[in-house]
């Protein structure tokens, strides 16, 4: 044992520095400080994966990361769609996971947003309706916005987040449900 100990006193660290960070964007950081100020308390995202080829989850992983920093502004994701108060739904409706939607929907407390991200949840896509998908997220539950592109920036996302939260609900606004 000493002289593996003796080995590494002797070798030292192996490790390269860490990256210089890279300053952000005047844009980014005002974006930052709105979303900031926007959410006095911690936002809760639900997560809804209906089918998609995951180029999306890989951005939204990327808005947990430092950079983004979604924790410091107040949102965080959540397991659970009884505490989200936005449902961020990718991918095309599939036939397997539409009740599953429904269901998640129908368990999120008032007021609720839904987030459409990507092309297909928006119904922008080549699956489109067939017998293996329902089409876009708006054809099986009610969508406030959405977020264009194959995948999305995490940024866009960041900025339909706060687009989205700054509208009054669809239920308080209309008076009722769905």
């Amino acid at each position: 044992m000493f002289d593996v100990l003796a080995r590494i006193f002797r070798t030292g660290r192996l490790s390269e520095a860490p990256p210089v960070a890279e300053a952000a964007t005047p844009e980014e950081t005002a974006l930052q400080r709105e979303l900031h100020a926007v959410f006095g308390r911690a936002l809760c995202i639900r997560h809804v994966d209906t089918g998609s080829c995951n180029a999306c989850e890989l951005e939204i992983q990327a808005l947990t990361n430092p950079h983004y920093n979604l924790t410091g502004a107040g949102i965080k994701f959540v397991p659970s769609p009884r505490h989200a108060d936005l449902l961020l739904v990718t991918g095309p409706v599939a036939v397997n996971m539409e009740e599953a939607l429904k269901r998640a929907y129908d368990a999120m407390p008032e007021p609720k947003w839904v987030l459409a991200v990507g092309d297909c949840a928006a119904g922008n896509c080549l699956f489109g309706a067939n017998y293996a998908t329902r089409g876009s997220v708006r054809d099986v539950i009610p969508v406030d916005a959405v977020v264009g592109g194959c995948p999305p920036t995490p940024f866009a996302m960041l900025r339909a987040i706060l687009q989205v939260t700054r509208q009054p609900p669809r239920a308080v606004a209309a008076g009722a449900g769905r």
